[in-house]
């Protein structure tokens, strides 16, 4: 194929790819509220909702990384489109037991169980093949378009999901979304996964899947920037769970906020996301993506203690509101400006033969982190004042990014910050 012809193709892609990943995100979103609204209207638990959420998040954790050892041996666009037939047939099962049966609580549990099955075996092969879709250039475009899916996704999700609840029946809710599930399915049936691929060698696919996970462990050994990186994932996802748990808890119960402005204030984070993702997919790549992430990372570390001030300073309610809105909106921002720089240098860094294993335990690790930082902080909020836990969760992330993005790190991922280190070195010794 020629190289204008792959351009074309790549950038029929990037749209393509955009347009799949919206359909998919705002789908699950969709469904997630949706599902949710319907347990607490049928049950009134908290617990029930809970339960739900645990079903959704343990399948994730468990499976990541068996499935991507299954997405470096096999066809991916294969897992992908088998994910989303498992998807429309999840929810089609759902269907046919609620026309027969009557929807219900374990009928509901276990749709979730499968549903979080086949997103898990989408998601890590999507993911592992970003860099197969299209050229190097457009990568941070790529990863922009993928944040700015998740955004619109994270916006329009309880809206549509709220009104499609609130005026249909759950029958129509889940035919439409079955519709957009096929309506993805179709859309990725027509990509071309192997267009920028590098051919894998036959030995990797022969090694049983134990050596395989093994390998790809070992394969990390090698990568010092990318184990730094994972590591900074892991202990990140467990201190910002502070705030995903605080956040409520301060605005409902410290500073007693209306219900309707909180709903404001969570899209804050969306809108955030929305607008530097369209940002991100018009500027220039980041030259240094490792230290632009840490500096965002860093940033997002100083805002957690930022949640604190309104607890240490007295606000009106409209200010309060006001200034939660920017915090959360910053978080989005933040988050995008951290999350695509190191999304592209992942799809650079890793091997292709290794991208499913590497996102499996990324994946593995994010999901992990959730249920425990959840549990360990939602005992904290109960037993210590909310601003004494965010400024040290504050203090502990800001430790944590200069201990694992040290310099050494960073030269190592970008050779030419030590260059011209040295360069000023030289410079100041002449001086």
């Amino acid at each position: 194929m020629s190289e204008s012809l792959k351009l074309k193709k790549a950038t029929y892609h990037l749209y393509t790819f955009l347009v799949s990943k919206m359909i998919s995100s705002l789908g699950a979103n969709v469904y997630s509220f949706g599902m949710s609204m319907f347990i607490l209207s049928i049950t009134g638990s908290a617990f029930s909702f809970a339960a739900n959420l645990i079903f959704s998040i343990l399948p994730r954790t468990i499976l990541s990384p068996i499935v991507g050892i299954i997405v470096d041996r096999f066809d991916r666009k294969t897992i992908v489109l088998t994910g989303q037939a498992g998807t429309v047939i999840t929810i089609s099962g759902l269907l046919v037991y609620s026309l027969i049966f009557g929807l219900s609580l374990p009928a509901i549990y276990v749709t979730t169980v499968f549903y979080s099955i086949c997103s898990t075996f989408t998601g890590i092969a999507f993911s592992a093949s970003i860099a197969n879709l299209v050229d190097e250039e457009r990568l941070q475009k790529a990863m922009s378009f993928n944040q700015l899916s998740l955004s619109i996704a994270g916006i329009g999700g309880p809206i549509v999901g709220g009104m499609l609840f609130g005026f249909l029946s759950i029958e129509l809710f889940l035919v439409i979304n079955i519709v957009a599930y096929v309506l993805a399915f179709v859309l990725e049936s027509t990509m071309n996964f192997k267009l920028y691929s590098k051919e894998q060698p036959t030995e990797e696919k022969n090694e049983n899947m134990m050596n395989s996970f093994k390998e790809g462990f070992a394969y990390l050994k090698t990568k010092p920037v990318i184990s730094s990186l994972l590591w900074v994932l892991l202990l990140l996802n467990m201190f910002f769970t502070s705030v995903n748990v605080g956040i409520q808890f301060i605005l409902v119960e410290k500073l007693k906020m209306d219900y309707s402005l909180i709903g404001f204030v969570e899209a804050g984070a969306a809108i955030g996301m929305l607008v530097l993702s369209l940002y991100f997919a018009a500027r220039s790549n980041v030259k240094y993506p490792l230290l632009f992430s840490k500096r965002s990372i860093l940033g997002m570390s100083g805002l957690v203690s930022a949640i604190a001030i309104p607890l240490l300073v007295t606000f009106s309610s409209g200010l309060n509101f006001i200034y939660f809105f920017i915090v959360m909106f910053l978080f989005g921002s933040l988050g995008v400006l951290t999350n695509t720089p190191i999304g592209v240098l992942l799809q650079k860094s890793v091997d292709e033969n290794y991208r499913g294993r590497i996102f499996g335990i990324i994946e593995m690790m994010a999901m992990g982190m959730m249920p425990l930082g959840t549990l360990i902080f939602g005992v904290l909020y109960d037993l210590i004042p909310a601003q004494y836990i965010l400024i040290a969760s504050s203090i502990i992330l800001i430790v944590i990014v200069l201990v694992f993005l040290r310099r050494s790190v960073l030269e190592i991922a970008h050779p030419e910050l030590k260059e011209i280190r040295t360069e000023k070195l030289k410079t100041a010794e002449v001086l």
